[in-house]
């Protein structure tokens, strides 16, 4: 696993790709054992997704009966879909990256959307805490989730920029389907798995 030493190396590197300087890459380990190596970033990500399990589970549990639950096998459910959220996108990624031509840039993608995850899952785990401890600022909350998504939009089209090219089809492509597809995959999940609070 890598030590936060390396990992504030690699965080370094995707700022200078957001800026626009293209010695980020530099930063980063864009070899095959470093794009695997990125999904040590799921573990880095462990404690603020952890945070979010439990937020969710205490929403779903005011929707149903306390005699119903199961905790071991919701928060097993809630790890299905956190794993197919990681790796679908980047499966589909995969795809258009040899439909257009640009395989070979596959794993820095990898690299860098996987890397990049650790500060946005913080992002969204203070986000939780605020609407735990400060209920009362939910609506002030749901303006901050929505300004991270637009950030997170943004950060991702200046990622693949420096990535792809000055291609802007390419590029709006790569980051609606590193996003979209989770947030439709989520939803149809946690339903189907029967996490969902309803």
């Amino acid at each position: 696993m890598p030590a936060l030493r390396e990992v504030e190396h690699y965080l370094t590197g995707l700022w200078l790709l957001i800026k626009g300087d293209p010695s980020g890459l530099t930063y980063l380990d864009l070899s095959e054992r470093g794009s695997l190596r990125s999904f040590w970033a799921i573990l880095w990500c462990l404690p603020s997704i952890i945070l979010s399990w439990v937020w969710w589970r205490m929403g779903f549990l005011k929707s149903m009966a306390p005699a119903v639950d199961n905790a071991g096998l919701f928060y097993l459910r809630l790890g299905m879909v956190e794993l197919a959220n990681w790796i679908v996108p980047l499966v589909l990624v995969g795809v258009i990256t040899l439909l257009f031509g640009i395989g070979k840039k596959f794993n820095t993608i990898v690299v860098a959307t996987n890397w990049l995850a650790v500060p946005v899952s913080y992002a969204y785990a203070a986000l939780i805490v605020i609407s735990i401890l400060l209920p009362q600022l939910a609506g002030i909350v749901s303006l901050l989730w929505l300004a991270l998504m637009m950030a997170l939009i943004f950060t991702l089209s200046r990622l693949m920029r420096m990535i792809c090219g000055q291609q802007p089809l390419l590029i709006g492509t790569i980051t609606l389907t590193l996003l979209i597809p989770a947030l439709i995959l989520s939803d149809m999940l946690e339903q189907f798995l029967g996490v969902y609070p309803g």
